[in-house]
């Protein structure tokens, strides 16, 4: 997969590189600040009884 992408990105290998780390960004801030709040409150990990 990675190298089909890497395969798809235009310019030379700077722009490659520029091009893939700004991909990585956006993925990683659409996870941060969408993907995740959203799940967030559906997981257990909040839900701690002590009895």
């Amino acid at each position: 997969m990675y190298g089909w992408i890497w395969r798809h990105l235009p310019g030379p290998l700077a722009v490659r590189a520029i091009t893939a780390f700004v991909l990585v960004a956006g993925v990683v801030a659409l996870l941060m600040f969408v993907v995740f709040p959203w799940v967030e409150p559906m997981l257990p990990f909040n839900q701690v009884t002590t009895e």
